[in-house]
């Protein structure tokens, strides 16, 4: 198997706006993401 690298996907604005007025106070996935956000990189696997 074999993964192509790609950069992060950006979420739409709207997307944003509208998950945080259907959750305004946030959900488990919206925590890690708004945390962990850039924390890897592909560059940081491809020795494995």
């Amino acid at each position: 198997m074999s993964l192509q690298p790609r950069p992060g996907a950006e979420i739409p604005a709207l997307t944003v706006r509208v998950a945080r007025a259907g959750n305004p106070h946030g959900t488990a996935a919206m925590w890690i993401r708004d945390r962990l956000d850039g924390l890897f990189s592909d560059e940081d696997f491809t020795a494995w």
